[in-house]
């Protein structure tokens, strides 16, 4: 039992520092941009165009359960027309940033893995080395750079249909004044909640390309391992931006609240 305990340890902690020299590699390529365009719009079209309908689905419903539990509770107190001015904030800081990453990873990061696992089972990866091409060049950076692009816009698109649909919900559904509400949440919603949810966009989808293209790499041989690697490359992908997103929170609040 003491040999297995350390057995996994070991393990762990080589795993880790294989992820973190891919890390290193994948920043230094990205650093000299030795991306393919052509590979690189591609995987935006994969990343972000793709994955708009789950985005814009789960945006829209977002916002319109927050608008209703927000609702009963305020009308409770008579603070109906700042209905709006929560969804707002919490879609831009919070909800709209990390559930848009936590969809891509559930899409993106199960195919990424699940595409370079079957390119390792099948021994394509060494074929690149062969041809003198990188496989970090070739495959992980432009679905990192992909990603860094992709997500800050599925983000904005997610917080704008959530208002949107909050809106719809709060002012049709549940009679709050429509000007009221629209003002407040222009007064209480500023441009740095915005520019909070955009950089921990921008941070997801690096990661969430990153864990994948990690998880592919190193896949076990065979079916078996394609399919580990690829439900691990989702369910990693979606802790670790759950993990990321505390962090970055407290360091981006503190920002905000000296500006």
């Amino acid at each position: 039992m003491i040999y297995s305990a350390k057995q996994r340890v070991t393990e762990s902690l080589a795993g880790l520092g294989r992820f973190t020299w891919l890390a290193k590699e994948a920043l230094a390529s990205l650093v000299t941009f030795k991306v393919a365009w052509r590979d690189l719009l591609y995987q935006v079209y994969f990343i972000g165009v793709k994955s708009q309908a789950v985005v814009l689905v789960t945006g829209a419903f977002t916002g319109m359960v927050l608008a209703a539990q927000t609702y009963y509770q305020f009308h409770k107190v008579k603070m109906d027309t700042a209905t709006l001015a929560v969804v707002g904030v919490s879609l831009c800081d919070e909800l709209g940033p990390v559930l848009t990453g936590l969809m891509v990873a559930g899409r993106v990061g199960a195919a990424i893995a699940a595409e370079l696992g079957t390119m390792r089972v099948t021994e394509q990866i060494d074929a690149l080395r062969t041809l003198a091409t990188h496989p970090v060049d070739y495959l992980v950076v432009p679905r990192i750079a992909a990603g860094h692009i992709a997500l800050p816009l599925l983000t904005i698109e997610s917080i704008c249909v959530g208002i949107g649909a909050s809106y719809l919900v709060g002012v049709y559904l549940l009679g709050i004044d429509a000007t009221y509400s629209w003002v407040n949440m222009l007064r209480y919603t500023h441009d740095v909640d915005v520019m909070i949810g955009l950089i921990k966009a921008f941070v997801y989808g690096g990661l969430i390309a990153l864990i994948s293209c990690y998880k592919g790499l190193t896949c076990r041989l065979g079916a078996e391992g394609v399919g580990r690697a690829t439900t691990e490359a989702a369910v990693y992908s979606s802790i670790t931006i759950l993990i990321t997103n505390f962090f970055l929170t407290l360091v981006l609040g503190k920002i905000a609240s000296l500006l």
